[in-house]
């Protein structure tokens, strides 16, 4: 079983930074796909960066060259860097890992994506104002 909470959470202005992280415990490899996703009010829980288990890394449109996903495996510990922070990057934050997940592929890139059913903590808040 693994556990995953995630903390960084916070409230910042326009332009601002935090830094999230997501530390887990249980059963935890390396070998996992290990993803962040993001739930604003009133939407769906949508995928902001995931990295497999070679280390590829890929990123939503939205968020590439702002955030920035790592993993200290030493410390069983994911970190999502948020730069340049805007409005709509308001949510809650979710990390999430998973043995078995799928690739999907697209726009010319493939990239892996935790399935519902698998490890998830949860959440932290961003909020994010003008």
């Amino acid at each position: 079983q693994v556990q995953l909470v995630e903390s960084g959470g916070g409230s910042v202005q326009a332009g601002g930074s935090l830094r999230l992280s997501c530390a887990a415990s249980g059963y935890t490899s390396s070998r996992y796909c290990w993803g962040w996703f993001r739930q604003a009010p009133g939407k769906g829980r949508d995928r902001v960066a995931t990295i497999n288990m070679f280390g590829a890394i890929n990123y939503v449109a939205s968020v590439k060259g702002r955030f920035t996903i790592s993993q200290d495996n030493a410390k069983n510990t994911l970190y999502l860097q948020m730069n340049s922070l805007k409005p709509e990057d308001t949510a809650m934050y979710y990390c999430a890992a998973d043995p078995l997940a799928p690739v999907y592929c697209g726009g010319g890139a493939c990239y892996c994506s935790p399935r519902q059913d698998s490890y998830w903590g949860q959440g932290t808040q961003v909020t994010v104002s003008s």
